[in-house]
């Protein structure tokens, strides 16, 4: 049995392979489950360890797609969490529509869309609210997936008698017909809807969202994947768009998406994003050649930011770590968990006494330079320069500051 260790080199090799070879970047997704989902696969292919399954996948292409059909779990299901549906059919779309001026497109996207059956039934009470003749003239809809087999299957829009259970009767007379055993979407409906292979962690968004539905996903995603992912949500949508989570999923930024409805997760685009979001996004994809306009001083600030040498940290005007390179994540043992939290209840926060330095930057908006700080450990005593320096805006705001860290242990003389 394989013990699952988040750190585990030869787990990561594998990750590393599946990315360059196969095109298909997981590590974006929370380790333990993921391990898990792995050991499944292996376990019923009596493989004992990641180097003989990483040697078996080389030798066997297609293992890849049988993979992808255990690690990527695309349930889905028609009206999935009715009462959701019903509240989306009487209340949601009825105002989008009455948002929108006569013969204004309606644009829809269904991220992460599994093998169609949400984004199926999202057309069908489009099409019932809007009446067949608007909804050709009006609707645009986009559906994505990673999975290139699910999203082969939901372009076809062929589905078993268990799979239909959930729709109501006088729905599926009108919008399916019933193939032998089958029952398959009505093709010109189904030709309406654009569907594409989409990474949410790391390729760009859609644009001009007026609905965006994204249900079940993200619960897989690590936190500060999610973060980046809903930070592109709220590029995508309009400024009265709405997004639908599922069930199990709740937005993480409370500031930028605010409930609509939290029982039937519903949300509305909230406040502009700052700096510290947009710090969020990540950028890092061979296949994305273009960055959008929104980014691109960003991305600069931030690819310049991780390649740093140095440990480098990244704190608001309230004190709070909203970035941390990779050198600094080591220095200082930093996770996830640690974005957002103060830097005074950090321990680095306690050793720089941040609290009154930081009252020190905010008031005179001019960089501060410590010298010879002791960082000590269970290691040892390690010897920093720190250079703290605030951020601003192109208009002169003051948004942040940027923390660096240089260690000068090697060039500190005994006493």
């Amino acid at each position: 049995m394989i013990t699952s260790i988040a750190s585990n080199p030869d787990f990561e090799t594998l990750l590393d392979y599946l990315k360059q070879k196969c095109g298909c970047d997981l590590t974006f997704y929370k380790r333990d489950s993921l391990m898990r989902r792995f050991e499944r696969r292996m376990q019923d292919l009596k493989i004992d360890n990641y180097t003989n399954y990483l040697q078996y996948l080389q030798g066997h292409t297609e293992e890849y797609t049988s993979l992808l059909d255990t690690i990527l779990i695309n349930f889905s299901g028609f009206f999935r969490n009715r009462d959701c549906w019903d509240y989306l059919a009487s209340t949601i779309i009825p105002q989008i529509i009455n948002n929108k001026k006569p013969q204004e497109k309606i644009r829809v996207w269904s991220a992460g869309c599994a093998y169609g059956q949400e984004v199926y039934t999202l057309l069908m009470l489009l099409v019932e609210a809007l009446g067949i003749e608007q909804y050709l003239q009006r609707v645009q809809i986009f559906a994505t997936v990673v999975d290139s087999a699910a999203l082969k299957l939901a372009r076809k829009g062929s589905y078993s008698q268990d799979e239909v259970v959930g729709i109501p009767i006088e729905l599926l007379s009108k919008y399916f017909e019933k193939n032998e055993k089958r029952y398959i979407f009505d093709s010109k409906l189904r030709s309406t809807i654009v569907f594409g292979r989409h990474n949410l962690a790391v390729d760009a968004p859609m644009s001009k969202i007026d609905l965006l539905m994204c249900r079940n996903v993200l619960i897989y995603f690590h936190f500060k994947t999610q973060a980046a992912v809903f930070v592109r949500f709220h590029f995508a949508i309009t400024d009265k768009g709405f997004l639908f989570l599922g069930n199990a999923e709740n937005s993480t930024n409370k500031k930028i998406f605010i409930p609509v409805s939290l029982k039937h997760r519903i949300f509305a685009k909230g406040e502009k994003l700052t700096l510290e979001d947009h710090l969020l996004i990540r950028t890092q994809t061979s296949r994305t050649k273009v960055l959008d306009p929104l980014n691109i001083q960003v991305f600069v600030w931030q690819r310049a930011f991780e390649k740093s040498p140095f440990a480098q940290l990244a704190i608001n005007l309230k004190g709070c770590l909203i970035l941390a390179n990779d050198q600094a994540n080591a220095l200082f043992s930093l996770t996830d968990g640690d974005l957002g939290a103060k830097l005074q209840n950090l321990q680095i926060g306690q050793i720089i006494k941040s609290s009154t330095l930081l009252k020190q930057l905010w008031d005179e908006h001019r960089a501060l330079y410590l010298q010879n700080i002791e960082w000590v450990t269970e290691i040892g005593i390690t010897y920093l320069d720190i250079h703290i320096k605030p951020v601003f805006n192109a208009s002169g705001k003051l948004l942040g500051a940027n923390l660096t860290f240089v260690d000068i242990t090697h060039y500190k003389q005994p006493a």
